[in-house]
């Protein structure tokens, strides 16, 4: 059966735009962008590898067998490119996005998660990848390759030849590598004696974007050192690959998967938290230093350092002063609580060092206190803003008590408890003439009220004793709230200058009345 004539032209346009499509969509795939939310791009390389845009748009003509009558005709524009295209290579690159100065000894593996660790981020076995060729022989059974990796090798060695610090994998869907949940572990080893650790990133494939051919897939990475995998300090993004064609010989579709990945110092920044001297006591004024250096290869700015002071250190805001090589910088004090907080925009240059100086004075309570405090700071780099942060610096000052007393008072009754609950009420009278033993041997009696006390005692744990054979008629009375006060014995904790109570309470012996 003939097909009428404009249902035949129709069919041989749509048939035609296909086919252009399909070679167009070949040339973009093959040079797609993969990821630019975690390269760094150079916009003079761009332009100088700009490529004309692709002419997509056909002209054609046949003539109908039975009568003979030759058509023509023009098929849609198809706007296909409309950037310039860039090899889909992932980089190794530095933490500010620039080139290594030797990637000899690099190295770019692709791992599958531990099946025994829960937590899906220890190395299991290294992938296995499809092993391809560069340049693609015909009908040999080897799919045709991507440079730098032509050979698809898992892992990859970088080299220092031209584009230098790039890498490449590709995944096999034939394997079910690419199944909606697969995870993978890309895994960037330094060499030996190198200033960069090793680095982690997850992928997790997420779906298919139904893309051509359902040939775009979504992943999911996220950096497992806590180190940024974006240009903007991020540790984890998601984003879209494409699958590279090689259907002309073996029919398999393998996925370029790769991204950019900067490699930052771990040490960025250390602080150094030091002292004018080792013992204090209280009323000395302590001077303390905080040494911010910088580690990294560029300028660290946005400083922010943290000092917590121990009990009984008062900050002396006045005292706060800032240098850089010699040079005095203005520096910001903020204090809330027992916290210092310092702050200042200069820049702490490569290799130079940030001093903060500042002094507290101690008060009678720093007797009570540990004498340590921490430090931490935070800073930014100045060219990407990445953060880095180092800490905590302690440092340990040693109290003494000195001429200021830190001795504290015990006081106490020995009183007739009427309702056995071991506190004192009003009508509850004193015992007098009671015996106490302090646990260093101290004999105390009370007075005609029941009442005694214990001066210049030093801070500390302490017990004393009530001697029942100094209360003839009298014995423990029973408290049914406190059974640690069903004994003759009390235990107390003195602190520095302060006071505490030590009561005993009893009953008489024959439950006689006792005269108000």
């Amino acid at each position: 059966m003939k097909r009428p004539r404009h249902q035949k032209q129709r069919y041989l346009e749509r048939y035609i735009e296909r086919k252009w499509l399909q070679k167009v969509t070949v040339i973009v795939l093959i040079g797609c962008v993969l990821h630019n939310s975690t390269g760094t791009t150079n916009a003079q390389e761009s332009q100088s590898n700009a490529r004309p845009a692709i002419n997509n748009q056909a002209s054609y003509s046949y003539t109908d067998p039975a009568s003979k009558l030759n058509f023509r005709g023009i098929s849609s524009q198809l706007n296909a490119v409309t950037k310039p295209l860039v090899d889909p290579l992932g980089r190794i690159l530095g933490c500010g996005g620039e080139l290594l100065p030797d990637y000899t000894g690099f190295s770019v593996g692709v791992y599958e998660p531990n099946p025994s660790d829960p937590t899906g981020t220890e190395l299991g076995n290294l992938l296995s990848l499809t092993r391809t060729e560069v340049p693609d022989i015909q009908n040999n059974g080897v799919p045709g390759g991507l440079k730098p990796n032509g050979e698809n090798s898992n892992p990859y060695f970088l080299t220092n030849q031209e584009p230098r610090g790039t890498y490449n994998f590709l995944f096999d869907p034939n394997k079910n590598q690419l199944a909606t949940g697969r995870t993978y572990i890309l895994v960037v080893n330094p060499p030996r004696n190198s200033i960069y650790t090793q680095r982690r990133i997850k992928l997790q494939i997420i779906d298919s974007t139904g893309g051509i051919g359902n040939n775009v897939v979504r992943y999911t990475a996220t950096s497992l050192d806590g180190q940024p995998i974006t240009t903007t300090g991020g540790i984890n993004f998601t984003d879209t690959v494409a699958f590279v064609p090689n259907a002309e010989t073996v029919g398999l579709d393998l996925l370029a998967f790769q991204f950019t990945t900067g490699m930052c110092q771990p040490n960025q920044v250390q602080i150094i938290k030091s002292g004018d001297r080792a013992t204090a006591e209280p009323g000395d004024t302590a001077i303390y230093r905080l040494s911010v250096k910088n580690l990294s290869d560029v300028g660290l700015n946005g400083v922010v350092a943290t000092d917590n002071l121990p009990l009984g250190f008062n900050f002396v805001p006045k005292s706060v002063r800032g240098e850089i090589n010699g040079q005095a910088v203005n520096v910001i004090a903020e204090r809330q609580g027992s916290i210092v907080t310092f702050r200042t925009d200069a820049i702490i240059p490569r290799g130079l060092v940030l001093n903060i100086a500042y002094a507290a004075q101690l008060t009678s309570d720093a007797v009570r206190g540990n004498g340590r405090n921490t430090a931490i700071v935070n800073v930014r780099r100045a060219d990407n803003g990445f953060a880095a942060k180092d800490g905590p610096a302690t440092h340990q000052l040693k109290i003494r008590p000195g001429i200021t007393s830190d001795c504290g008072t015990i006081i106490g009754r020995v009183f007739v408890d009427k309702n056995f609950d071991g506190e004192q009420q009003a009508g509850e009278p004193g015992v007098p003439n009671a015996v106490i033993f302090m646990h260093d041997g101290n004999r105390v009696t009370t007075d005609p009220n029941g009442l005694y006390s214990v001066a210049n005692v030093k801070p500390g744990s302490h017990t004393g004793v009530l001697d029942l054979s100094s209360l003839p008629g009298y014995t423990l009375a029973p408290n049914t709230k406190f059974k640690e006060r069903n004994s003759q014995s009390r235990f107390v904790r003195l602190e520095p200058g302060g006071t505490v109570r030590m009561n005993f309470a009893v009953t008489p012996t024959f439950q006689e009345e006792v005269k108000q």
